[in-house]
């Protein structure tokens, strides 16, 4: 579920403190301002995905984008990703949610298009249904390959016993990947993860919802998806089901069929 793209060197980041004493994480954000060319359309808030950073090859477009047509675009890194401070395998779903949503409260303004990658495709519906029970609903949604509750449904549900038995043992799997070197599944992301599952009930997000899924993606079936859009409320869902798309969905044709769903809004 990674997606990380080389680039010139950036300026440095704003940072946020998320969290209190021993629980603080600094969090790096890259916060575009629109200007008079956007007009009153909205900004876009990016959310990555799981051991992804806000460098990846979607993100930057979205970036990209947003300076060519005036739009407002924030980006950000969760703890222990990217630019930010705090160790992976401290993370869970409920700590970066804490951390998106510090970050949307403190660089987003006014209506917002939410646009969540994979895990960011979880963290953006749990921010929009917060969101929505604040009274100040997103402006709208686009979710690219996304997982809700993946930790239980295409992780635990799946794992083999010997895998189950040392997670709770050893509190700890280092899971092989196809994108790099193996990574940490930790039995605090799996708990954690249960105490924000979506897919059992209606998921009232009170905005628009545009859904972008490859056939061929190994990490998040197609039916997954599916599966999302029978919990949401909404009559204005939209899924777009790309035939021969992976789960990165970066291709250039890929990125442009992004761009354009990010513009309907």
């Amino acid at each position: 579920m990674t997606d990380t793209a080389g680039g010139a060197a950036m300026a440095a980041p704003d940072f946020v403190t998320v969290g209190a004493g021993a629980n603080g994480r600094r969090i790096a954000v890259r916060a575009r301002q629109g200007n008079a060319r956007g007009g009153d359309a909205p900004g876009l808030f990016w959310l990555s995905g799981f051991n992804s950073d806000m460098a990846g090859t979607k993100a930057v477009a979205l970036d990209a984008w947003a300076a060519e047509h005036g739009r407002a675009c924030v980006r950000f890194d969760y703890s222990g990703h990217g630019e930010s401070g705090g160790q992976f395998v401290d993370g869970t779903i409920g700590r970066w949610l804490e951390e998106a949503l510090a970050v949307f409260d403190g660089f987003c303004k006014g209506p917002t298009v939410a646009v969540g990658s994979s895990m960011g495709g979880w963290i953006a519906l749990l921010v929009a249904r917060e969101l929505k029970r604040r009274g100040t609903p997103l402006a709208g949604l686009v979710l690219i390959a996304p997982a809700p509750d993946f930790t239980e449904e295409l992780m635990w549900k799946d794992f083999p016993d010997a895998v189950k038995r040392e997670i709770e043992l050893n509190g700890v799997w280092m899971r092989p990947s196809e994108y790099g070197d193996p990574y940490p599944i930790t039995r605090g992301l799996i708990e954690d993860g249960r105490k924000h599952l979506v897919l059992g009930a209606s998921i009232d997000v009170g905005c628009p919802v545009r859904i972008l899924q490859g056939a061929q993606d190994p990490d998040v079936p197609w039916r997954h998806a599916f599966r999302l859009t029978e919990c949401l409320p909404s009559d204005d869902v939209v899924l777009t089901m790309v035939q021969d798309g992976d789960h990165r969905l970066s291709r250039p044709q890929d990125i442009a069929r992004l761009l354009t769903t990010v513009g309907e809004f």
